[in-house]
């Protein structure tokens, strides 16, 4: 049960993130960490369903996400 409202509060925040690349001035500071939160939430759920592709495609999400993170912070 547990992973479910984790599945849903990931997709939530994932669309809080979205949100935020809408505009420009928040991109960078606050869309990064919420798909990084959000993808955890997700890989969570995708392991207790154990989808196969789906932990890898939310894996390569969070990494990319992570990656994004460190490269905004260096600016």
């Amino acid at each position: 049960m547990i992973e479910k409202i984790l599945g849903i509060l990931g997709i939530t925040i994932l669309i809080l993130g979205n949100l935020f690349t809408l505009k420009e001035k928040t991109r960078k500071k606050y869309s990064y960490p919420l798909f990084f939160f959000g993808g955890i939430g997700l890989l969570i759920y995708s392991i207790s369903i154990k989808d196969t592709i789906f932990i890898i495609l939310q894996s390569v999400f969070i990494i990319i996400s992570f990656y994004e993170i460190i490269i905004t912070r260096k600016k």
